[in-house]
């Protein structure tokens, strides 16, 4: 049972309630903002809140069990506050939210109502909607070894151990020569490689608007010159001159591991294990 601190529970016990929600948001590179849907600034449990931002919530529902509840938090775009490049460039995803109840009028009386972290996000015009995903969202995470055909390791990490870094050829540097698209670039100084090489690997800008950006590359083309097609847009416009390093992409097959990477010895799959088809499958006289 939640127990309400005594001067809330005043508070709430007479005739007129000052109360206000106030969400914080702590991003994984530490940085904390905080949003209110009272019409002025709040200062509450150690952090300021703007009251600037339009913010909004919806409906929250609680249940017994593992099931996994949430809600809507929605607010606008501002450059003070959440700026739409730094969405862009993910530097919201996952972090951690605080749902507060606050008496305005007193803000040392507050309630932690709940935790959660930040799911999906939807941009409309100015203003976004986010998911708040509770805590047990973290029992759908999977854990552990998986029996697939396919390798449920990283490439170049601990268990891979392609070293990516070592062997030039594995990982390429190049720069824009021109820009096609939002997410769409010609490259120079990739034109030793194969077409497909760098299709699902891992670009990181080096220089220019987007540095530090990453991102997978979702083809890579060699007609006419090399393009890469990206997943993500990058949060800045690109730009002819920017820098950028590409690893080779892998798909997880064991013949990939082994034609590509020769490192068939730490294939992390199980790639001779029946498919669903002989499961099904029934026997037939003669047959084997």
């Amino acid at each position: 049972m939640r127990e309400i601190p005594a001067g809330l529970a005043a508070s709430l016990a007479g005739g007129v309630t000052t109360l206000a929600r106030c969400w914080r948001l702590t991003r994984r590179d530490g940085v904390v903002i905080g949003l209110t849907e009272h019409d002025e600034d709040l200062f509450v449990d150690g952090t300021s809140f703007r009251a600037a931002s339009g913010v909004a919530g919806s409906e929250d529902a609680s249940a017994l069990g593992f099931a996994v509840g949430g809600g809507e938090m929605s607010a606008a775009l501002s450059s003070e506050l959440i700026d739409e490049a730094d969405l862009d460039a993910g530097r919201y995803d996952g972090a951690a939210i605080e749902l507060i109840l606050a008496d305005w009028s007193a803000p040392a009386n507050f309630l932690l109502l709940r935790r959660a972290t930040l799911g999906e996000v939807r941009r409309e015009g100015g203003s976004f909607t986010t998911e708040l995903r509770s805590l047990s969202s973290a029992l759908n995470v999977v854990r552990g070894r998986l029996f697939t055909a396919g390798c449920d390791a990283d490439l170049g990490d601990a268990r891979c151990k392609v070293a990516l870094a070592s062997p030039a050829y594995y990982t390429g540097a190049g720069t824009v020569a021109a820009v096609e698209g939002p997410g769409l670039l010609v490259a120079a100084g990739l034109g030793a490689y194969a077409a497909g090489w760098f299709t699902q690997g891992r670009l990181v800008f080096t220089s220019g608007a987007n540095d530090g950006f990453a991102t997978e590359v979702k083809s890579h083309n060699i007609a006419g010159g090399v393009r890469l097609e990206l997943w993500q847009r990058p949060p800045e416009p690109m730009a002819p001159g920017d820098g950028f390093t590409v690893t080779a992409g892998c798909d997880k097959r064991f013949e990939t591991c082994r034609d590509r990477f020769a490192n068939s010895l730490n294939f992390r799959g199980f790639p001779h294990m029946p498919g669903n088809d002989a499961v099904l499958r029934i026997a037939v006289p003669g047959g084997q």
